[in-house]
């Protein structure tokens, strides 16, 4: 029997219809509507795709989108300078930087100038500090973490002490990962597991939940996997290219960390590349943006 395929556009389109309805009831009671900057330095291919999904994401919930599109030899400075613009603006509750940024640009000091309060998408020091503290301290949660939490919660997968494997530790996703799912509302087991792990075998094969996001296809092997285990698959790898049906154009073939078609054959549970954990980090970012604003309203 095949895994069950959980999937990431019909969860993330429940979470967008809330955010849309609170949305509406704000403007009509406070007149105020979620205000998101997205600054995109650069043409990188990918990026401008990511962007683009998240102006049409906003504007299709009601919000305020601002675009700021600059120079691939932007200056730092002319960078922060844009930053502290958004940050004295009272209509814009969440400011994105997309990443990564010209090499030229320190990437620090650029996730360091956002005001706290408007980082919707938690890379900030302060931000992330609060969730190793405990969620009561903690104001957002990061995107794609808290989006793979919300799809183990949907496929109605018990994670309270569930036996978790996360297999990579980037500031994205697996260092931020753990500590939301060890935070006594979640109550899991973690280990974390990397490049210079031993033995990866051995503790894959205990785990119930098992997260990808290292970035790697086939990092995970189908042996590995306990039977009925829930898979997220955190990679998008880009392998090649096709043309459209719809444009003609060329676009994107996306893989991700995991043999889907294998791994399916063993597993209970599985996420999908493309349309599993990417859909839930955009929505994810729009429930942080509006809860910037119902924070700043007295809301919450």
């Amino acid at each position: 029997m095949l895994a069950t395929i959980i999937n990431g556009h019909e969860v993330s389109e429940k979470i967008l219809a809330k955010i849309r309805n609170e949305t509406i009831e704000i403007e009509k009671k406070y007149n105020k509507v979620p205000g998101l900057v997205t600054i995109l330095a650069g043409n990188n291919p990918a990026s401008v795709s990511y962007v683009n999904l998240k102006i049409k994401t906003a504007n299709s919930l009601g919000f305020k989108e601002v675009q700021v599109n600059l120079k691939e030899d932007v200056s730092q400075q002319e960078l922060l300078s844009v930053i502290e613009k958004y940050n004295n603006d009272d209509s814009i509750h969440g400011i994105l930087i997309q990443l990564p940024l010209p090499k030229h640009i320190n990437e620090k000091k650029i996730i360091y100038a956002i005001n706290p309060d408007k980082d919707v998408d938690c890379f900030h020091p302060l931000n992330i500090g609060k969730i190793l503290l405990g969620e009561d301290d903690a104001k957002f949660f990061p995107c794609t973490p808290a989006g793979i939490i919300e799809l183990i919660k949907a496929a109605g997968i018990k994670i309270n002490g569930a036996d978790t494997v996360i297999i990579g530790r980037s500031n994205i996703v697996g260092k931020p990962l753990v500590n939301m799912l060890i935070k006594k509302s979640e109550n899991a087991t973690v280990t974390i597991l990397h490049t210079g792990s031993k033995d990866m075998e051995y503790y894959c094969k205990k785990a119930d939940i098992i997260i990808v996001a290292a970035g790697s296809p086939g990092v995970l092997k189908t042996e590995w996997i306990k039977k009925g285990a829930c898979i997220i698959d955190v990679g998008v790898n880009r392998v090649g290219e096709k043309i459209s049906k719809k444009t003609g154009n060329p676009i994107a073939i996306l893989k991700g960390d995991v043999d889907f078609e294998e791994v399916s054959k063993v597993a209970g549970y599985i996420t999908p590349v493309p349309g599993g954990v990417g859909p839930m980090t955009i929505a994810m970012l729009m429930k942080n943006t509006l809860y910037s604003l119902k924070y700043k309203l007295g809301l919450l």
